[in-house]
């Protein structure tokens, strides 16, 4: 008897243990630079008190731009004069969205004349809309594909020696700063093999140089420009973080990065110090494509 209680106190212990890790199943978790673990109210307190954030998603990850939209909403209810920008819209469709914004313009001309990602409608378009019907201004802030494709395939940053004024104004001031030795270049020569390798690197340091070039311009005083980009151009403090400050060595800027993990409660020792806050995603989570 004394066994069959035993027994059945450790199966309903089983149970109980499990059935509260299954409620307690998580999505996501958020942490410091140094790896411990933060809530999302400080991290919001934080970007609320900056000039610049940098928010380094997946393109293709939910919870990046969900936490994104969270966070845009939230600063704009503590009213917070937010400006918006993202890699996702070039320098030169810049008059299309503001026509968008300022609901002089239909949406699927706009989706036509913005070039938007195929992945626009679940995970830009929230954040759009909403500095639509808040009339949060939005800035385009990178270079025009064709400029950086030159620079890629035609012989570095003299491809762009011979364009007119009009072309000059979507994109940084000429010849911009370089420096190939940025761990994060290192890396892109490092996958190509040394095969048209420093032609690339020089093609992403002009879209950095470019979206840095653009936030610095349109942000005003007391005014916290939220950007979004791609993870690569703002991990580890470089990218257009690192064009930021060389432009602007006073400007105040946090980053964000996202990465996947399949272990939630530490964050990975490689990704230590890769931005000041780092989402860790389950990297079961589903894709947006």
């Amino acid at each position: 008897m004394k066994q069959v209680l035993i027994s059945s106190f450790t199966l309903l212990y089983l149970i109980s243990f499990f059935s509260t890790q299954a409620q307690e199943k998580k999505a996501f978790e958020l942490f410091s630079q140094a790896g411990k673990p933060i809530t999302y109210q400080r991290i919001l307190d934080s970007l609320s008190k900056t000039d610049v954030v940098l928010f380094g998603e997946f393109h293709n990850n939910p919870i990046s731009h969900w936490l994104q939209f969270e966070l845009v909403s939230d600063l704009k209810k503590d009213s917070i004069n937010l400006i918006l920008g993202a890699e996702m819209f070039e320098t030169d469709t810049q008059e299309v969205l503001d026509l968008y914004l300022r609901d002089s313009l239909a949406e699927s001309e706009f989706s036509k004349k913005a070039r938007v990602w195929k992945n626009y409608a679940t995970d830009y378009k929230p954040i759009v809309d909403f500095a639509k019907s808040t009339s949060t201004p939005f800035i385009a802030t990178n270079i025009p594909r064709p400029y950086a494709t030159q620079v890629y395939k035609n012989g570095g940053f003299s491809a762009l020696d011979s364009l007119s004024k009009v072309e000059y104004e979507l994109m940084p001031p000429l010849p911009i700063p370089f420096d190939m030795s940025l761990s994060s270049y290192q890396n892109m020569l490092d996958m190509m093999g040394g095969h048209g390798g420093e032609e690339l690197v020089k093609a992403q340091a002009i879209k950095d140089a470019t979206m840095a070039h653009f936030i610095l311009k349109n942000l005003q005083p007391n005014q916290v420009f939220f950007h979004l980009n791609g993870s690569y151009h703002s991990n580890d403090f470089e990218g257009i973080y690192w064009y930021l400050k060389t432009y602007n060595p006073n400007v105040n800027i946090l980053t964000i990065s996202t990465v996947e993990q399949n272990e939630l409660n530490n964050l990975g020792e490689e990704h230590l110090n890769k931005a000041n806050f780092i989402i860790v995603v389950d990297e079961n989570m589903t894709k947006t494509y």
